[in-house]
């Protein structure tokens, strides 16, 4: 198993957490960013700039058993295609029975924004919201374990 971080967008915070737990557990822990990002992790793939480059390379790391963390659905989706675990910076899983439904909700949100509308971006990132993700991807990180106990 690994962690594999779309790491372009990814709060510090989260990176912190998964390259704390990560060595806690004694599991890698990937970050894909294009060059202009800073990143500092013991596995950091740089990629281009271009549209959708680390989105591609996440993939092409990705493993069935491994866990990704990203905020975009879009990206989620094709993982859990490969049985790659998915979670997002606020501590949700992304699921098979649900993803469907989030990538038409993007679809129309998008739609939206193209015909001039405008929706709400990110607010700012909570210690609560720290703790959730820490939490979740505990959780996860532990049912994979058990389920394998030979990484133990």
């Amino acid at each position: 198993m690994k962690i594999i971080i779309d790491a372009d967008a990814c709060p510090k915070t989260v990176l912190t957490i998964c390259l704390k737990l990560g060595h806690q557990y004694g599991i890698r822990v990937w970050t894909v960013a294009s060059f202009n990002h800073n990143i500092k992790s013991d596995h950091h793939t740089i990629v281009g700039s271009a549209s959708q480059e680390a989105d591609l390379k996440v993939i092409n790391l990705a493993d069935k058993g491994d866990l990704a963390v990203t905020q975009d659905w879009g990206l989620a989706a094709m993982l859990l295609g490969k049985k790659v675990r998915s979670l997002n910076p606020d501590g949700r899983e992304f699921r098979p029975e649900t993803i469907e439904f989030m990538l038409e909700e993007r679809e129309l949100k998008a739609k939206f924004r193209r015909s001039g509308g405008r929706t709400k971006g990110p607010k700012k990132r909570t210690e609560a919201e720290d703790q959730k993700f820490s939490k979740c991807l505990e959780q996860i990180i532990r049912e994979v374990l058990i389920g394998h106990p030979d990484l133990v």
